[in-house]
């Protein structure tokens, strides 16, 4: 066996999509999973698509090329004008918020006479991308942009919220969007059938029965992928919080004191760290680094284990209060965060195995 190694546990991964998808249906809403943290991974491809999701969302352009589905495909990533033709070939629909970019997609629609489907984006006050909820002229406008290009239909208005500003769903900023979505709706006598409520971090309202109604679109990752209610930070009752675990391997182990010895500086990353005096320890060094995952996004599973820190190549653990008598050549064990496992799944160094 060759580590790192990620293992996938694709039947704990079908059985939260199942739980999500029966979820959103219960509560009329369709979800768009997430495949940009695990590359459009085919495996998770496929069980998403089996599943029951109406869709299935990436960030990258790259990634949605190579998605083989029969389900529409939404790109997340606000993209530029450069990125039309991609985005049109690649994707249904799109999260847009500028006028000049949603010129070049009608052009780029219309040239390969392909009809693409906007989803406006209104910024709710997470700071990230979207026409200001309070500057609804602006709104307008860019709907009425959308509603000019022939090729384009506008299909939604959505949000997104935690990712960047770290402001969660509640009632008064979904209330407000679909506010925005029947202003829109009225001003321009559309149907505009979705309003995308954001990510995993509206999955607390959702089983809570608290998303107002007019709200009937997600799009869901980390939920799926790790089991978590992003505005919470916990793993939902009922869904898996370990379907991916990260594997690697002692490449020493040694007693050593837990301060550096001599002049210190910065270190590889431009850091000043401290040590606190902790007497000797045993410290394990293992085949991982930051290179491949942040090690503040991964958490032990064996007991006793404590991470020290990580070059770009090495992971430095503490040992001594470990349950297990551990030699070099055994492998430790960690559950990844949403940030650790999208870093896995890019890095190539690190193997991926599939339960």
């Amino acid at each position: 066996m060759t580590y790192p190694l990620l293992t996938v546990d694709l039947k704990k991964l079908a059985h939260n999509v199942k739980f999500l998808c029966d979820l959103c249906e219960k509560n009329g809403v369709s979800a768009a999973f997430v495949t940009k943290c695990v590359r459009a991974d085919v495996r998770i491809a496929a069980l998403i698509e089996e599943g029951g999701a109406a869709m299935l969302a990436d960030s990258r352009v790259k990634n949605l090329d190579a998605l083989t589905t029969k389900k529409p495909k939404l790109l997340l990533r606000m993209a530029g004008p450069s990125e039309a033709e991609g985005v049109v070939r690649a994707a249904d629909y799109s999260l847009q918020s500028e006028i000049a970019a949603i010129r070049a997609l009608g052009a780029a629609a219309k040239a390969q006479k392909k009809r693409h489907n906007v989803i406006l984006m209104a910024d709710m006050g997470d700071l990230r991308e979207g026409v200001f909820f309070t500057d609804e002229a602006l709104l307008l406008e860019t709907a009425r942009a959308v509603k000019e290009e022939p090729w384009l239909s506008l299909s939604g208005v959505g949000t997104n919220l935690t990712c960047y500003g770290s402001i969660v769903p509640d009632e008064s900023n979904m209330r407000g969007l679909v506010r925005l979505a029947d202003m829109l709706r009225s001003e321009l006598n559309e149907e505009i059938p979705f309003v995308s409520g954001g990510n995993s971090s509206a999955l607390s309202m959702l089983v809570g029965g608290k998303l107002p109604k007019g709200v009937n679109h997600l799009r869901l990752g980390e939920s799926y992928l790790l089991g978590n209610d992003t505005s919470r930070g916990t793993v939902v009752e009922g869904l898996y919080g370990d379907a991916f675990v990260l594997h690697a391997e002692l490449s020493e182990l040694q007693k050593k004191p837990s301060v550096p010895v001599g002049t210190r500086f910065k270190n590889a990353f431009g850091e000043v760290t401290e040590y606190p005096e902790r007497g000797e320890m045993l410290r394990g060094i293992l085949n991982v680094g930051r290179q491949d995952a942040p090690a503040e996004g991964l958490t032990p599973l064996d007991k006793g284990v404590e991470i020290l820190g990580s070059s770009s190549d090495h992971m430095i653990v503490n040992l001594t209060a470990a349950k297990h008598p551990y030699k070099v050549g055994d492998a430790l064990r960690f559950l990844p965060d949403y940030g650790a496992l999208l870093r896995l799944f890019t890095s190539p160094y690190v193997e991926k195995s599939y339960l």
